[in-house]
């Protein structure tokens, strides 16, 4: 509006102001000033559309401490990846590892931490600062020398001998540091070898450029660090140092508030054709990394008797990894089925045992995660008077047991009823003319016993968790009433990585009150992990 009226004014002249005296010059010189205020005013109070696109920017941004002597790589992937990846840029933050991890427990904030050393990232574990942790990438320690080792150092020991400087990083603020400083005084060399250092840096990095520099004949640093300064440098492989192998390990923050971005990028880093190309580029020994996809689709096969003990799991991981699990619930011989006539699942969790080693060639070794008992359910009050399994071949009884073939509840309880007898029959070929039902699953065994179709059902105690004050249970005694649930990992998935953290979640203290409060018994000790 104040616009549009200084617009009017400055189109009127002496002629038509009614005042006819004003001069036109100051008019125009007038509404030229009052204009550019205007204007002034507008550029610095209009609605802040760039302000807030940049905040959405810096909203999207992540915040990773990044040990000093990884820099190359892991520079090198932040910006191809924010090239990639939506715009997503990544702020770096450089030091040692332990002093990162410090500095980190005072912030409070952030999203990754990359180490050199896996020690540190299992230190942030304990301190409940780190909840994934994805190798990238391996290292070992050497001696560094310049180009033609002109002192001739070829061993810990000739780094003491006159005439010899050398660097060392800090124990307490560098990987390599603390790394040498173990292996050392295993070698019972670590008191002289702390005792001739010229210096102690903070970084691998810094004990690099000193070497590089003239500034001493030699440094303990990585590997790969020789290699990305082979023109200038060489290393010297020793003894004590042959056995220690570690990772680059990157750690997701507890305190990141984009989980799903972070954790993109840490799959990024370990992805062969992405982080894994610079870090091979860059004399990294690197890991074996998932295919790359911003958002990759898994398949999950799974019995039916852990639906309601795994899904909550599965979707709080879908959210926090930004990825999507396809799950086939399904009778086990069913899966197996399926899996044997070429489908390939990324994971396979059976309702028992049995029903893995079936598949066993195709999948990683089985983790044993919990157990759940055969139980004979009964309607309410039990009016047929049933108190065991024989009485299942009474007369007016109708029995629903699962699909011995489709099913491993059904063939655990052939397995559990055949050698059992009944007049001149095993048990399980006397209670065939009562059986009204075969199924491949157990529930819809109990949606049937509820709804008066069945008088009694063999099924999982884990089947009845949300119904069981709606029915009676009638304890089976005879023979081995168990079935026990493994889960595996396809050996040619994508995706191993994000399938380890999968089983991770699901075999974690969170996943275990969810099954506890379903009728199972977990079979996960700390040894079995």
């Amino acid at each position: 509006m104040k616009l549009h009226c200084r617009h009017q004014w400055n189109q009127r002249t002496p002629e038509t102001c009614p005042e006819g005296k004003i001069n036109s010059g100051l008019a125009l010189v007038g509404g030229s000033l009052l204009f550019l205020v205007i204007m002034v005013g507008i550029l610095v109070y209009s609605p802040p559309k760039d302000v807030s696109e940049t905040a959405n920017q810096a909203d999207a941004s992540l915040l990773m401490y990044c040990a000093a002597g990884i820099k190359p790589p892991v520079a090198a992937s932040a910006a191809q990846f924010a090239e990639e990846v939506f715009g997503v840029p990544v702020h770096l933050q450089y030091g040692g590892s332990g002093t990162l991890l410090s500095n980190l427990q005072v912030a409070k904030q952030g999203d990754l931490y990359l180490a050199a050393d896996t020690s540190y990232i299992e230190i942030a574990r304990e301190k409940n600062l780190v909840k994934e942790a994805i190798p990238v990438a391996q290292m070992r320690p050497v001696i560094m020398v310049k180009k033609g080792n002109p002192k001739k150092i070829q061993s810990i020991d000739d780094l003491t001998k006159e005439g010899v400087s050398f660097s060392l990083a800090n124990p307490d603020a560098a990987s390599i540091g603390k790394l040498a400083k173990k292996e050392l005084q295993k070698a019972k060399k670590w008191e002289s070898i702390s005792k001739a250092a010229r210096v102690f840096k903070p970084t691998v990095s810094e004990v690099a450029n000193d070497v590089l520099l003239g500034a001493v004949d030699a440094g303990i640093v990585w590997d790969a660090t020789v290699n990305q300064h082979s023109d200038q440098a060489e290393m010297i492989e020793v003894p004590e140092f042959a056995q220690s192998v570690k990772n680059v390990t990157v750690g997701i923050l507890k305190s990141s508030q984009k989980p799903q971005q972070a954790l993109m990028f840490a799959r990024y880093l370990q992805a062969p054709g992405k982080g894994g190309k610079h870090f091979s580029g860059m004399g990294y020994q690197t890991v074996k990394g998932d295919a790359w996809d911003p958002h990759p689709q898994v398949l999950l096969f799974s019995g039916g008797v852990n639906r309601l003990a795994i899904q909550d799991t599965l979707k709080a991981f879908e959210k926090r990894e930004g990825i999507s699990v396809n799950v086939v619930y399904n009778g086990c011989g069913i899966l197996v089925g399926q899996i044997n006539s070429g489908q390939k699942p990324d994971a396979y969790f059976a309702c028992d045992k049995s029903y893995m080693v079936e598949v066993q060639p195709k999948f990683a070794l089985p983790l044993t995660v919990t157990e759940t008992d055969m139980i004979l359910i009964v309607e309410k009050g039990n009016p047929k008077k049933i108190k065991s399994v024989y009485d299942l071949v009474g007369e007016n009884i109708k029995v629903g047991i699962a699909h011995h073939e489709q099913s491993a509840l059904g063939a655990l309880t052939k397995k559990l009823l055949s050698p059992l007898v009944s007049g001149d029959k095993s048990l399980y070929d006397a209670v065939q003319p009562n059986v009204k039902t075969n199924t491949p699953t157990a529930d819809m065994l109990v949606n049937q016993l509820r709804t008066g179709s069945l008088d009694a059902a063999i099924v999982y105690r884990a089947n009845i968790s949300m119904v069981a004050d709606k029915l009676d249970v009638i304890e089976i005694k005879e023979g081995r009433p168990l079935a026990e649930q493994p889960i595996a990992i396809l050996k040619s998935t994508k995706y191993p990585n994000l399938m380890q953290r999968l089983v991770d979640q699901l075999t974690s203290e969170s996943s275990r009150g969810i099954f506890e409060s379903k009728g199972f018994r977990w079979r996960l000790t700390p040894e079995s992990l």
